[in-house]
């Protein structure tokens, strides 16, 4: 998603993003059906008693509290999440409550099964403001991968009526260095309902896994959803954006899409747009590598 003239604001509502709805479906008839649901059936009967892999979860409950005012378990959701062992086979509910966490929040991919559960997407954010300009520690620049609010590499993991911004402020035409990511998520398997992602330039990095946003608000200017495992550079990767009963927002023009790969795709399904999208609809590619995108 990108804006060609840095304008701001866009919202989404029910965003997702399983890749198996880019598939192109088989039409059968009901006979072809029932003669397809039995070969399915005895198929499935016979790979089971051959091969039965029992999927193995968590195993038992975890409650930890935060709350900025003192009167939890932790005052810093970064401190709750380090609490969480090593290797983590519970399933652990953070509990924050209303407030504004002023901190940068890592969950690393030792600690599986863990969810983020807020007030409210109004009331309970988290909030940082690294720009990819920055220095880092080692005083390299950040670059904006590493510029993430909340940056998340374990599996399994969810958030609820939450809100992640990045306070940096929208770039200006030609201004470098100034992608700002609120959140990353790197691991496969993630859930969230009711949460709220709030930047201008890259404001959610939608990096590699399997991801489904329901009810889900995301704000942002320039490219502020996008992902490195989502830009395709083989024709048979089944990946990439898909968007059911979204509604398109803000102040325009904005492109639909900018392909960073020769087979990205972005897939919009029963979405409403406001009169916001830029002549064309697409972004051209890349033409200083000359690559166009074989699936606009």
């Amino acid at each position: 998603m990108a804006s060609p003239n840095s304008f701001f604001i866009i919202s989404f509502f029910f965003i997702f993003s399983f890749l198996s709805l880019l598939q192109k479906p088989l039409p059968v008839t009901s006979f072809h059906y029932r003669s397809l649901l039995n070969l399915v059936n005895a198929t499935a009967s016979n790979n089971l008693s051959k091969n039965h892999h029992k999927w193995v979860g968590p195993v038992g409950h975890r409650l930890i509290s935060v709350d900025v005012n003192g009167s939890a378990d932790f005052r810093s959701v970064q401190a709750a999440v380090d609490s969480v062992t090593v290797n983590n086979t519970q399933n652990v509910v953070i509990q924050i409550s209303a407030g504004y966490y002023i901190e940068k929040v890592v969950v690393p991919v030792t600690k599986p099964y863990i969810t983020f559960q807020g007030a409210g997407r109004d009331v309970t954010v988290i909030e940082w403001h690294d720009r990819a300009g920055d220095r880092g520690p080692n005083g390299q620049q950040l670059r904006t991968y590493r510029t993430a609010s909340v940056a998340v590499f374990a599996n399994y993991f969810s958030a609820r009526n939450i809100s992640f911004k990045n306070t940096t402020p929208a770039p200006l035409p030609g201004m470098q260095g100034w992608q700002a990511a609120a959140f990353r998520i790197s691991g496969d398997k993630a859930y969230f309902a009711g949460c709220g992602f709030y930047g201008a330039q890259d404001t959610l990095c939608d990096d590699a896994g399997r991801h489904y946003f329901k009810e889900c608000y995301i704000e942002g200017s320039i490219d502020f959803i996008f992902g490195n495992a989502r830009s395709m550079n083989k024709p048979d990767e089944k990946t990439g954006f898909a968007f059911v009963r979204c509604r398109v927002t803000g102040t325009g023009p904005l492109y639909v899409g900018r392909a960073m790969g020769r087979y990205a795709r972005i897939v919009y399904s029963f979405t409403y747009f406001e009169d916001v999208v830029a002549h064309g609809g697409w972004d051209g590619g890349d033409p200083t590598n000359n690559i166009n995108n074989n699936n606009k």
